[in-house]
């Protein structure tokens, strides 16, 4: 019989100090921003601009989806570590049907997109980073577009007008004027992208904006009135509302304006075809869930990494971890375990649903799973060696890549500092780690709430011709070698198992919380803990955005050289000298930093009251607006 394992008494002590930290205390911290209040509507993203978006359609009568629409629209013109050729992955709650749905706009791998044609071209294990290669189809249009036809209230003109006049010339913020100035040299190899980028071409020091400046972009300003115009025309032959959103899809994927992106970005050197555009689809889905201790959570399935979160659940709902003490030792390293599990899990068995072989993810969700799974913690120390489980038993099945279980953790791994690596190496991985993304949460009155976890085509961006669309760099989650993850080998139409993970949870049938978090393979690490601030720590939602974190690097990176760094955690700057030596003891190498998560957005629903309370991270350019 499966059991759990007690923890060594050595670590008493530290769970005492840890006690110390109790769920009063840890509630009780004092915020840098305070809670958002509104009754009315929320609107929260990763810009104030962005948020100001989505606040135009509330005060024209719109909708959550119309804001949440408004604001991808926006936060895409932006550059907000994602541009309109990225993808889109949304959860809703529909409050007539009292359903949660899920959208699944994330582009698949072009034609001609196989492991041995990129190996040919010297990419020997992953697609590239960055450039034409790394590029799957654009989603984001057409998730905006469906997400807006199915469920919102307003024509796209509507939704695109903040988005269009920011196009026209917008001040730009210092975190894209910063990425453009860091990336000059991959900027120079597309001039398409340097037309966009280089707003002072003259300067060899500094050829992008100041912080503050007009930013202009007139031939993404035109490819979006394009849209509009095919809205338009659509609705004088007739077409209802969504009839008419949709003729401006098709005159994206597959129409006239899908013709210009891709001739724009196949002279780039991308392998994007007019028949990809046509074959791709937007899936309204099903998502994923399980019961956290009468909460119920829903993430999206194994196409993005959110199950992982679930998985995770289902494992520390098994612990007692008030009496670990909040941010404790113990509670540290029942995180850090339970993470290497689940994380190690999703790098081998997530994958496209729609594409065989099957992922097993009712094992994978099966709550004795999960008691299987931690019965192999080690609570003396950490484990480097982690490997998936087999979930194939959990729903009856046989597992038929057990040839590769055997190998997987056999893998060369990116150790140390001191063991080959500096504190540069380490910086540089560290941006793949926690690359690209942005967040949107809104919720109305009405009761439709909306959290998306939008991403892709961030800069330096390949910028398809003149279109002004930057392509998405998505493909590089992909794998080359079955024996790594054999659910996610690259294939044409195929979707890269991707980082990018809403969350929405209810309890007693209605909206508990929408979350949500920037930050690549950090996400379900930092909302896991966010989550758990507010479920067992007692903290509003202001307070739990801004908590600190635990990050492991243990897991496969999903970008660049998918680096694994076991044992190494990092931990906020004020973590206390006793907890730091209680885990270098378990064999952590610990680093330490102010920030310690992505910019975490979310909302708290107040039922009793009446109200929404809205969190936004405070640093970042993350902000909200709720009336």
């Amino acid at each position: 019989m499966n059991s759990v394992r007690s923890p060594r008494p050595s670590l008493v002590l530290a769970a005492l100090v840890g006690l110390l930290v109790s769920p009063a205390a840890a509630a009780a911290q004092r915020t840098a921003k305070p809670v958002l209040h509104g009754s009315h509507w929320m609107a929260i993203t990763g810009k104030p601009l962005g948020a100001t978006a989505g606040a135009r359609m509330f005060h024209q009568g719109g909708n959550a989806i119309d804001a949440a629409a408004a604001m991808l629209a926006a936060t895409s013109t932006m550059w907000d570590v994602l541009s309109w050729g990225g993808e889109t992955q949304a959860l809703i709650y529909n409050p007539h049907t009292r359903e949660v749905m899920g959208l699944n706009a994330l582009g698949v791998a072009p034609s001609g997109a196989t492991p041995e044609r990129y190996r040919a071209d010297g990419h020997e294990d992953y697609p590239p980073e960055f450039g034409p290669l790394a590029a799957v189809t654009p989603g984001t249009p057409g998730g905006l577009m469906t997400m807006l036809a199915e469920w919102g209230t307003m024509t796209l003109a509507q939704v695109l007008e903040p988005a269009i006049e920011m196009a026209e010339g917008y001040p730009i913020e210092a975190d894209a004027v910063g990425r453009i100035q860091s990336n000059l040299g991959n900027i120079r190899e597309w001039p398409s992208s340097v037309d966009i980028y280089f707003t002072h071409p003259d300067d060899p020091e500094r050829p992008g904006p100041r912080e503050g400046e007009i930013f202009r972009q007139p031939d993404l300003k035109r490819t979006l009135e394009r849209l509009v115009a095919a809205e338009t025309a659509a609705a004088a032959r007739g077409a209802t509302r969504a009839e008419a959103i949709r003729a401006a899809y098709d005159a994206f994927y597959g129409g006239d304006i899908g013709e210009d992106f891709v001739r724009g970005a196949r002279e780039a050197g991308a392998l994007i075809t007019l028949d990809d555009l046509r074959n791709w689809e937007v899936h309204i889905e099903e998502p994923v869930s399980t019961s956290y201790k009468g909460i119920d959570v829903y993430k999206l399935t194994t196409w993005v990494q959110g199950p992982v979160l679930l998985q995770a659940l289902n494992m520390v709902e098994q612990l007692d971890l008030r009496a670990m003490g909040y941010n404790g030792a113990r509670y540290l390293h029942a995180l850090y375990q339970v993470m290497n599990l689940a994380f190690a899990d999703r790098d081998f068995y997530y994958g496209d649903p729609y594409y065989p072989p099957a992922e097993p993810i009712e094992g994978l969700l099966s709550k004795d799973y999960a008691k299987a799974r931690l019965s192999e913690v080690d609570w003396e120390r950490n484990d480097a060696q982690a490997g998936p489980g087999d979930p194939y038993p959990f729903q009856g099945g046989v597992n038929p890549f057990k040839r590769y279980l055997e190998a997987w953790g056999k893998r060369a791994v990116t150790t140390e500092l001191g063991a080959g690596l500096t504190a540069a190496d380490h910086a540089r991985s560290d941006e793949d780690f926690y690359l690209g993304t942005t967040s949107i949460q809104a919720a109305d009155e009405e009761g439709w709430v909306v959290s998306i976890t939008p991403s892709g085509g961030w800069i330096p961006a390949v910028v398809a011709g003149g279109t002004g669309i930057g392509l998405s760099q998505r493909a590089q989650s992909f794998v080359f070698d079955p024996a790594e993850n054999p659910y996610n080998v690259m294939e044409p139409g195929k979707r890269p198992r991707a980082t990018l993970t809403p969350s929405l949870a209810l309890k007693d049938g209605v909206p508990f919380l929408s979350f949500a978090v920037q930050g690549g393979d950090s996400q379900d690490q930092n909302l896991l803990q966010f989550f758990l601030n507010i479920v067992e720590w007692d903290m509003n939602v202001q307070q739990a955005v801004e908590a600190p974190n635990m990050n492991s690097f243990q897991m496969r990176g999903s970008f660049g050289n998918h680096d694994t760094r076991p044992g190494r955690m990092l931990l906020q700057d004020a973590t206390p000298p006793w907890v730091r030596s209680t885990l270098e003891g378990m064999g952590y190498e610990l680093t330490f930093e102010e920030r310690t998560s992505g910019p975490i957005n979310a909302i708290f629903f107040d039922w009793a009251q009446g109200s929404f309370w809205g969190g936004s991270s405070h640093h970042g350019d993350d902000y909200g607006i709720a009336w």
